[in-house]
């Protein structure tokens, strides 16, 4: 979350010859989760991903040509069968970022307090407000924190599925929301903070966001895991530096330390090739 304040490992798509064409067989280190057949990690049985450095040779047996790469381009953007949790989340984004964009300022401004993760609307409303939240991009549809939510998640929810995906995404935005809103009220309590630090306008998916990345990165290889957190976690530790909002801005690197927690759980849907 911010207050105003990514590769895909897809599935491989299969061409009519049947044979298999891994798709940036450079990232995937998995093999397809077992007893997944579906978007949302059922089904019995999975299919095993080709040997590693298989593409140009699959790629010439099975006669694949450009309608093959699109298709492999395709899989780093979400499907509502594919990755139903990041499409259907992603159209809501798209949606309230045009009304943000479009609308009355004034409604604008109300809604966007109204769904804030302050301390005055977690202490009357949390659930609400925790949901309403998430619901927003701070920074609007340009903000990096956009592409990133597409690109990771929808990589992500390919590996693990639509609930793990979703599982993740909600333990950073509500376990690293808490913990930077819980310490503005004791310091508001104890006379550190202005009773106006209450109300501080604090919403998006930034929290959601970071704690994915540190997921998918614990799917990853091992040559391509280390940089991808060391990029994150210096982005993450830019604000904190400059200390533009080190309250929220702590959240950050909080719930990349909470998608990096999650590895082992993830890990057992999972098995590495």
């Amino acid at each position: 979350m911010t207050t105003v304040s990514a590769a895909d490992t897809a599935t491989e798509p299969e061409e009519e010859s049947g044979a298999r064409v891994p798709v940036l067989d450079a990232i995937p280190v998995l093999d397809a989760i077992p007893g997944q057949a579906g978007p949302m990690g059922t089904g019995a049985g999975a299919v095993a991903a080709p040997a590693r450095g298989s593409v140009r040779g699959s790629v010439r047996a099975s006669g694949a040509t450009g309608p093959s790469l699109v298709r492999a381009v395709g899989h780093l953007f979400p499907t509502p069968t594919g990755t139903p949790f990041t499409f259907f989340y992603g159209v809501v984004l798209v949606l309230t970022s045009l009304f943000v964009e479009y609308a009355e300022p004034s409604l604008v401004s109300a809604l966007l307090h109204g769904s804030s993760t302050d301390v005055a609307h977690l202490a009357a409303r949390p659930g609400l407000v925790l949901i309403s939240s998430a619901l927003w991009i701070a920074g609007g549809i340009t903000s990096p924190y956009t592409i990133a939510f597409l690109v990771v998640l929808t990589a992500l929810e390919r590996r693990v599925g639509a609930w793990w995906t979703a599982g993740v995404f909600l333990l950073g935005h509500v376990v690293a929301t808490l913990a930077t809103e819980v310490p503005v009220g004791v310091s508001v309590l104890t006379g550190d903070l202005p009773d106006t630090s209450l109300h501080r306008l604090d919403y998006g998916i930034s929290f959601g966001v970071a704690a994915s990345v540190g997921a998918l990165a614990g799917l990853l290889r091992p040559w391509l895991r280390w940089p991808v957190l060391a990029v994150a976690g210096w982005y993450l530790l830019e604000d904190l530096v400059t200390l533009s909002d080190p309250i929220s801005n702590w959240g950050h690197p909080l719930a990349l330390t909470l998608g990096i927690c999650a590895w082992p759980f993830l890990r057992t849907r999972l098995r590495i090739v």
